[in-house]
Parts: C-alpha cells; sequence; structure tokens
C-alpha cells in the first residue's frame, strides 16, 4: 500500500490527505522511526500536484514533530510516538436485535482502538447523501450499510477508495470495495434446499416480500428454488385482510409480518407447525421460545462484526460472504 495517497473526489484537501496519509501509515506500522517519505516531487509528479501543496503538508508534519528534514536528502519519520486516534464513520440503516449485534461485536474487536460514530439513514436516499457528504473528510474510515437504496453506489464513490468498507450487502457496482456481506440469493436457495424434505408437505410455498427493506436477492434465491424444484409458490408484498390456508407455509423476511401472521394463526386456531408452516428470516434470541421455536435462515451478525474489525485493524481489501444457516425450528 503507498505511504501516500490522495482521492481526487474528496472533500479533504489535499496537504490534509497526505497529512492523515503518512498518520495513518505510521499507525499502522507500514513506515517506521528513521524511515524516509516519499519525495516532494515524486508526490507532485504522481497526484499531478503543486509542490506548494507536498511542502505544506511535510510542513505541518515537522511542525508536529513526527517527521525531520535533512538538506539535499529528504524527509524522514522522527517519532512514532504521537496521539493519532482514528475515527470511523459508521452508516447503518436501521437499528434492529441483529445490527446491534454487528455493532455491539464490532465495538468489541476494535478494542478502543478508534473513535467509532454511528448514524443511520433509514432507507431514505437524501438522508443517505446527508450524512455521507457530511462526514466526507473528517473521518479515517468509512463503513456503510447501503442496502438497496438506487443512488447509494454513487454517493460512495464520492469518498475516499481506500478507506472505505461495505457491510451486510454489496453488489455489482460497490465490487471494488472490501466488505463483509451475504449472499442472500444462495443463503436463501441453500436453506430452502436444506429445508426442502419438510417443505415437501406443504401446498404451497409463500414469500412475503414487501421490496422496500428487503434485499433482492431473497426474492430471487426463492423463485429459483421453487422453480428449480417444481415447488407451488405465491409471492406477496404484505400480509393483510388474508386468511391462511392450511397446507401453507410462509416464508418471512420481515418480523413485522411474523406477528402478523401468527396473530392472524390465533383468530382462524390454526396450529404452527402442523396446519401451516413458517420459515423466518434473521435469528433473534425471541425465536427460539415464541410458539414453541421459530425456523429461521440467518447469518451469524456477531461473527459480521469481528471479521470487519480485524478486516479494518489487518488493513485487508477483501470481499467475505459471511456464514448463512437454517435453524430448523417446530414452526416447519
Amino acid at each position: 500500500m503507498k505511504t501516500v495517497s490522495i482521492d481526487s473526489n474528496s472533500a479533504l484537501p489535499k496537504y490534509k490527505q497526505i497529512v492523515l496519509s503518512v498518520e495513518v501509515a505510521i499507525a499502522e506500522q507500514r513506515l517506521k522511526r528513521g524511515d524516509k517519505l516519499p519525495s516532494v516531487n515524486k508526490v507532485s509528479l504522481e497526484f499531478s500536484i503543486s509542490r506548494d501543496t507536498v511542502l505544506l503538508a511535510y510542513d505541518e508534519l515537522k511542525k508536529r514533530g513526527i517527521i525531520y528534514a535533512i538538506l539535499g536528502k529528504g524527509y524522514y519519520v522522527k517519532s512514532v510516538e504521537f496521539s493519532f486516534e482514528q475515527r470511523f464513520f459508521l452508516l447503518f440503516d436501521e437499528l434492529n436485535s441483529f445490527k446491534e449485534d454487528i455493532y455491539m461485536s464490532f465495538l468489541e474487536a476494535m478494542n478502543n482502538k478508534a473513535q467509532i460514530d454511528i448514524f443511520f439513514h433509514h432507507f431514505n436516499i437524501d438522508m443517505f447523501k446527508k450524512l455521507i457528504n457530511e462526514s466526507n473528510g473528517n473521518y479515517s474510515k468509512y463503513i456503510i450499510m447501503s442496502t438497496n437504496l438506487a443512488e447509494a453506489a454513487a454517493v460512495i464513490k464520492t469518498l475516499p477508495k481506500q478507506d472505505v468498507y461495505v457491510l451486510d450487502q454489496t453488489n455489482s457496482d460497490l465490487k471494488e470495495y472490501p466488505s463483509v456481506h451475504q449472499n442472500f440469493i444462495k443463503d436463501m436457495y441453500n436453506a430452502l434446499v436444506e429445508a426442502k424434505p419438510l417443505l415437501e408437505k406443504y401446498q404451497k410455498t409463500v414469500l412475503i416480500f414487501p421490496g422496500f427493506r428487503e434485499p433482492l436477492g431473497m426474492k430471487i434465491g426463492f423463485e429459483k428454488f421453487c422453480v428449480d424444484f417444481v415447488i407451488p409458490f405465491e409471492i406477496i408484498t404484505e400480509f393483510s385482510d388474508r386468511e391462511i390456508q392450511q397446507g401453507e407455509v410462509y416464508v418471512i423476511p420481515d418480523d413485522r409480518d411474523l406477528v402478523k401472521v401468527i396473530e392472524q394463526s390465533k383468530e382462524q386456531s390454526l396450529q404452527l407447525g402442523v396446519d401451516f408452516g413458517i420459515i423466518s428470516y434473521n435469528e433473534t434470541p425471541l425465536k427460539k421460545v415464541v410458539e414453541n421455536g421459530i425456523t429461521t435462515i440467518s447469518t451469524d451478525f456477531k461473527a459480521m462484526g469481528i471479521i470487519l474489525a480485524e478486516m479494518i485493524l489487518e488493513n485487508k481489501k477483501e470481499q467475505i460472504e459471511n456464514e448463512n444457516r437454517l435453524i430448523l425450528r417446530k414452526s416447519l
């Protein structure tokens, strides 16, 4: 990784980007005491900036006692014992129990090695743009949960590329960024294949898919499974004014719909796991005990936070699919 990096799309002035680059390189131990920095001319030519801009950055580092100059030879690292606290920008879609698991495990794995500020865009693209625009240049790392917002990729690309990490969902427009994510098509498909012996006792499999918050990959994986194995299926956008038919099994990504389906089953005096079935998405402690246990398809959210922290601390640039599994309980 280069000692000095400059992002022309960043709102941070170029001389400050040079200062931050050197600080990060020292903090990550890529630069050690006595190491030589790239020459003023080299940085100037490589990034097509003026020599004055580079000199301004190096002078600031000199004033802070981080580097020193030897006339006719160049600039060298003087001290690695300076106060440099990394600041991380976390942008989540919303706060719920599984997002809290990601956040808390990430925080614990970071072990106070950075100041971490968390924000929420609530699936609102205007809020998404506002929070990113206002944070641009103020943080050393940007961790973004972009969900399926249509303009998200373009907004993310205004941030310094080398400092961005994508969390939970990614796509082809974001493939250049390191990520810890779920593969929703594969995860849904594989989980339903595993559950197939139990699904075969039902007459129809119904996916409740509002499509606002839910990743499109869930729907694609569901449809592919049903078509491949000739499973009668239906996809609905909401569960309202609907009676549950005996022999139906519901695949439910949103817990709001899970509550509605269970409430409706009680009105109809139907027994879950006998008259109809449920597969919920995303494991929570409550699903272990509700209605004698709800079958779930879920990733390990705590592992996601730990892997993300390790990736950042070790300066890895990878795209990692987080493990997903089917947890069978009496609702199926």
